[in-house]
């Protein structure tokens, strides 16, 4: 009888044994596990002070914390309203109200725009105690109660215009090479701008050829906002030279000898693009897998990519055209015609009859048609036939009359002078024709060193 007592005691052992010290080692490997991570945390949790009543006791810092002016920052939404923005900062609804009105009969409705930013400075009982605005490019409001009123107060950014002189050499992008000359890169669409006539900047510039910009600095409050005009401009290269200077009330480029620049035809309909196919009569099309004739050059650019008119004429077809999607072609006179296919869409107001003026924004770039992606197919006739738009020859416009020759050449010569010296007179600027946002505070004498690879006269 009392062996199987002791039969069923090591029987019972032999089951409770393994079961304990796998408890045992499950309970081991998660201490082991929970003390390594605490080791191994960069921010491991201290531990909880005791309360002790002297540390809450005020100190010789309090006073001045308790009127320290910390604000918060926040981001005007889209379809916020200016009463919401005070409510969202803790005002009641008539209080709020009151603000949002002071605060629009400071600023023009239209000025408050998504993402601009305002400040919230609250009192220590977390009442909003003050109130500023930025408006991006013009100033700022700022607003307080007095009583229980809100007083607003609109105060301008100080604008001022700066000459500033950029010489460079170009190595890789253009943009980048001007900011290594100690410009800015929103330089770059300027200059484009002002070549438009006779360069293509995505494709007629070579690594090596140097640029010589004279051109307004706009700031506001001592900081950069924008580029203002370029009164003088050289782009070189080894066989070809070109200079620009700005010129006269209406701000028209000539060359140095006094022609303008301005002609009848744009080098591009894009700003910024890459040429993906040229013109030719005999060319393998990537949709239709035959070769055919192509008409026109094809720049690469996404879809949505602004489409400039490149002549003064009239709109006389807008629609879809078969494989060309959707299509814009404009008249030109008597003998030119220039088309732009594979179009997302039109710009607002172009329609058959529609006059348009070079430069003008018609269209923008799509993949519609017979397009095996995104791109602009633009096309020039003239007199019925389909001529290469690269080696059209464009007509100027008038140039300099004789009477004036001669002030333009003192004007020339004087910007040239800035150029090649670096260096620019501190009455340059008041002696250009001033524009009328311009005519403020102005700081001359300033010029861009050259740098990061870049060569200067």
């Amino acid at each position: 009888m009392q062996s199987k007592r002791v039969q069923l005691g090591l029987h019972f052992l032999r089951l409770v044994l393994p079961l304990a010290l796998i408890l045992i080692g499950v309970s081991l490997v998660q201490t082991t596990r929970s003390l390594e991570a605490y080791n191994q945390s960069l921010y491991p949790l201290p531990p909880t002070s005791i309360y002790h009543q002297r540390a809450t006791l005020p100190t010789e810092s309090t006073p001045l914390l308790d009127r320290a002016r910390v604000p918060v920052e926040f981001t005007l939404l889209r379809g916020e309203t200016a009463p919401e923005v005070f409510r969202k900062l803790g005002l009641a609804g008539p209080e709020a109200r009151e603000a949002g009105n002071a605060l629009l009969a400071t600023v023009e409705p239209s000025k408050l725009k998504a993402g601009n930013r305002y400040s919230a400075f609250f009192n220590s009982d977390s009442s909003l105690d003050s109130f500023e605005l930025t408006v991006a490019g013009s100033g700022r409001v700022q607003m307080e109660r007095v009583g229980s009123r809100w007083a607003a107060a609109w105060q301008p950014f100080e604008r001022s215009v700066e000459l500033c002189a950029v010489r460079g050499t170009l190595d890789g992008p253009l943009e980048t090479s001007i900011r290594r000359a100690g410009g800015p890169a929103s330089l770059g669409s300027r200059m484009a701008t002002v070549f438009q006539w006779d360069l293509d900047f995505t494709r007629d510039l070579k690594k090596g050829e140097r640029f010589e910009v004279l051109y307004e600095e706009v700031r506001l409050d001592g900081q950069f906002h924008e580029v203002g005009r370029i009164l003088a401009l050289v782009y070189e290269g080894k066989e070809r030279r070109y200079e620009a200077y700005r010129y006269g009330d209406e701000g028209v480029y000539y060359d140095g000898t006094g022609e303008p620049l301005k002609k009848m035809f744009l080098r591009s309909p894009l700003r910024y693009s890459r040429i993906t196919s040229h013109f030719s009569t005999h060319r393998f099309h990537p949709v239709l897998k035959a070769y055919r004739p192509h008409w026109g050059v094809d720049y690469g650019a996404p879809v949505g990519t602004p489409v400039q008119v490149t002549g003064n004429g009239v709109v006389v077809f807008s629609g879809w055209d078969k494989g060309g999607g959707k299509v814009v072609k404009v008249q030109h006179g008597r003998d030119y015609v220039t088309a732009y296919l594979h179009l997302s869409r039109f710009a607002s107001g172009i329609r058959p009859g529609a006059r348009v003026r070079q430069g003008d924004i018609i269209a923008y770039t799509g993949a519609t048609g017979l397009a095996s992606g995104p791109h602009l197919d633009y096309r020039v006739k003239y007199r019925d036939r389909w001529i290469d738009p690269l080696t059209l020859k464009s007509v100027r416009d008038e140039p300099i009359p004789g009477n004036r020759l001669a002030s333009f050449r003192s004007w020339r010569d004087r910007l040239r002078a800035s150029l090649d010296k670096g260096v620019v007179p501190p009455d340059l600027l008041d002696a250009s024709t001033a524009l009328p946002e311009t005519r403020l505070a102005v700081e001359t004498g300033r010029t861009r060193p050259a740098a990061g690879g870049m060569t200067a006269r």
